[in-house]
């Protein structure tokens, strides 16, 4: 006997032992490094997932090593007559399918990670699929946790059928007393059904405003423009207005200019059409038959000209646009003879 083992049982063990670790050793230096090249030539793998992360040969290795041992000693005790201590050998095979099973559920826990790779492809509506993606993870993860806590539980012998009963009773106790956790599970879902934004979108949502970074099963996640990060219940999200900046078709432009109280109804005529018509020959200019330059406010002290225009959904467009309407403007009044108003001036009168 050594270390409660006989002979022929450490032999046994040894022998399996040996065989489990070269099948391991070969499937790292063999098996894996013909599967990346596969999956590397797969568009969807090569552009999201580093195959080398995906098929990482120490984690798989030992998966291989405890599935062989459970294997090989399975096959031992059913096709051969024991030489050795039949109660103890099952234990050591036991112990080799715990191993791979627990290995098998880790990996499962991290290949979660990938899904994105295979939900976010070229295609359309690249937005969504995000969004898709971020919940799956999210799914995905909580499902492997629940599977890994059943399956562990039965490998050391508990019963599943008291269990799950059990759970049963505490399941609702506990569904009362998390009801908010439950809406904003439901909140998840409304979201990635109903998509009033997905991934990636600038929304305003309450009185929160930032680009969407993750749509969780609890929360969504946003980057606000100082680059904070603000985390949003998904039930506060579904009984809100959501603004969606991202779904804009076009942008407005809505400069106003002021001038003095004694400015000419011809000039400003004039500058009002001018104004419009060279603004309307550019081509970033759209929407024209809705784009207009009027005069909408007449008071003691100044006379204002409103303008409305539209441009492409680009915020450097708009940016350029409106900088360069503002310049027009101010050539096109001095072109027809207009003051603009200064308060100060007048406070100085």
């Amino acid at each position: 006997m050594i270390g409660g083992f006989s002979t022929g049982t450490l032999t046994v063990v040894i022998a399996c032992a040996v065989l489990s670790v070269a099948a391991g050793v070969m499937s790292r230096r063999m098996i894996f490094p013909r599967l990346m090249d596969i999956f590397s030539k797969i568009e969807r793998i090569d552009a999201g997932i580093d195959a080398g992360n995906l098929f990482a040969p120490k984690s798989l290795r030992w998966m291989v090593v405890f599935l062989m041992m459970w294997y090989s000693l399975d096959w031992l005790a059913t096709n051969t007559e024991p030489v050795w201590d039949a109660a103890l050998m099952e234990d050591v095979a036991t112990a080799a399918w715990a191993g791979f099973v627990i290995l098998m559920l880790l990996t499962a826990y991290r290949l979660v990670d990938y899904l994105d790779a295979f939900i976010v492809v070229e295609g359309d509506n690249m937005a969504a699929r995000r969004s898709l993606a971020s919940v799956a993870e999210s799914i995905g993860r909580l499902a492997v946790v629940v599977v890994g806590f059943f399956v562990v539980a039965g490998l050391f012998g508990v019963n599943l059928n008291g269990l799950i009963a059990g759970l049963g009773i505490t399941g609702l106790a506990l569904a009362l007393a998390a009801k908010d956790s439950v809406a904003n599970v439901f909140g998840a879902i409304s979201i990635i059904v109903d998509q009033p934004f997905n991934v990636g979108d600038w929304i305003v949502v309450e009185d929160a405003e930032g680009e969407v970074v993750t749509i969780g099963l609890r929360t969504t996640t946003l980057r606000t423009g100082a680059d904070t990060m603000i985390t949003i219940p998904n039930s506060n999200i579904t009984n809100s207005p959501v603004e969606n900046f991202s779904h804009r078709r076009f942008r407005r432009i809505r400069p106003r200019f002021e001038f003095e109280e004694d400015s000419d109804a011809a000039q400003l005529r004039q500058f009002c059409e001018s104004l419009c018509e060279q603004v309307l020959a550019d081509p970033r200019s759209t929407k024209r038959a809705d784009s207009w330059v009027r005069v909408t406010e007449t008071i003691p002290s100044k006379i204002t000209v409103s303008t409305n225009f539209y441009c492409a959904s680009s915020g450097k467009t708009q940016r350029e646009f409106t900088e360069d309407i503002l310049l027009m403007a101010r050539a096109r009044g001095n072109e027809s003879g207009l003051v603009f108003h200064e308060p100060r001036r007048r406070a100085q009168m």
